[in-house]
């Protein structure tokens, strides 16, 4: 199958030569071949589909709704009536007063909670890698509290900066350090972009490609597998199989 790639990916760059010598045209040409033929190295599509519906399978987080006085480290400031945590880290939740808004289907205007991480609240980077020289991604089954379907593929790192700096006082992100180091990568792509800007009060992530050298061990734990791009786009068509940040990432490929 690498040799069908490599047929494909030659005669396209051979036609971009002839018109252009742009290099995102190149880059453009690798993309398209990655997407159109299942190149994965271990894994085909139907056994990753397989993967994830046994990693939440095996899951055995519990999420139940509670009454937000009862939740611990939580509690409301007394000065601002915004609910933080005790830590001062991860988000709050504020009120915000929307007006001069005619242009809206509200009208003049309305008041709303708005969770609140700051401008810059985290990373969401995926790694790649290379193996018999097809692009190999590496993303996570992760569980969220909040996820359709408990177990959706994430990126590689998708974390807040409170997490990064352990005020969760758990163990470090795996991963971790592909993306805090990035001078000592190979950065595909690095841009901050926005979130929902009708749930979080001006926030934006920053979104990360990561290439690792083809020659270095990368020891790989059991909720995460290596996909190519054809798969992730494939698993796209289905439904909440794929979470968002992955979607981000990957969108300018």
């Amino acid at each position: 199958m690498p040799r069908r790639n490599e047929g494909v990916k030659k005669s396209l760059l051979e036609a971009i030569q002839k018109l252009d010598e742009n290099p995102n045209l190149v880059a453009m040409a690798e993309h398209f071949s990655e997407s159109i033929f299942d190149q994965n190295q271990f894994n085909n599509l139907e056994q990753v589909r397989k993967w994830l519906e046994d990693r939440a399978k095996e899951c055995k987080m519990r999420v139940e709704k509670i009454n937000l006085k009862d939740a611990k480290g939580w509690s409301f400031d007394e000065k601002t009536g915004n609910l933080v945590h005790e830590s001062g880290g991860f988000f709050s939740v504020i009120g915000v007063r929307i007006s001069n808004s005619e242009f809206r289907e509200a009208g003049q205007g309305w008041d709303q909670p708005m969770i609140d991480q700051g401008n810059e609240s985290g990373i969401a980077g995926i790694l790649m890698k290379r193996f018999n020289g097809i692009p190999h991604y590496l993303l996570e089954a992760k569980a969220e509290p909040g996820n359709y379907g408990k177990v959706q593929l994430s990126a590689t790192l998708q974390v807040t900066f409170s997490n990064l700096k352990q005020l969760h006082k758990g163990r470090k992100p795996l991963f971790s350090e592909f993306f805090e180091n990035p001078d000592k990568h190979k950065v595909l792509y690095a841009q901050w972009l926005p979130e929902d800007g009708g749930r979080f009060y001006m926030k934006r992530t920053y979104n990360m490609l990561v290439e690792a050298d083809e020659d270095k061990e990368i020891e790989v734990p059991n909720g995460f597998i290596w996909v190519t791009l054809y798969q992730i786009k494939e698993l796209l068509k289905q439904d909440n199989l794929v979470n968002p940040h992955v979607r981000s990432v990957i969108a300018h490929l």
